[in-house]
């Protein structure tokens, strides 16, 4: 019964390890102004696949480790312009970017 407990506890831990390789960080610039749009922009870049979402306001970049396996940059990119933010490579639709607070519309405004 000892070794069945530690061959399991093996097997449990070996396939940890693996899921943890399975995983790539990178970072992306994306727009926005405050803490109202750090929050939608983590939110937003928040979808299956991804584990960890951070945007930094001053230097606007968004740190993302994700499983590339389950998700592309390119659709975590699209979810963020749907919330209405210009990332590097996908620009926001004017509807998108309506919809966000007035005090969060980068395109208009200096960084408050």
């Amino acid at each position: 019964m000892k070794y069945l407990s530690l061959f399991i506890f093996t097997l449990f831990f070996s396939a940890q390890v693996k899921a943890q390789n399975d995983v790539d960080t990178t970072t992306i610039r994306v727009e926005g102004v405050c803490g109202m749009c750090k929050e939608r922009i983590e939110n937003a870049a928040y979808i299956k696949g991804v584990k960890k979402a951070t945007w930094d306001k001053e230097s606007k970049m968004l740190t993302i480790i994700y499983n590339p396996k389950k998700v592309t940059l390119q659709k975590i990119e699209k979810s963020i312009a749907a919330a209405g933010h210009d990332t590097a490579n996908i620009k926001a639709t004017e509807r998108a970017y309506l919809m966000v607070h007035k005090c969060c519309r980068y395109r208009e405004l200096e960084t408050h």
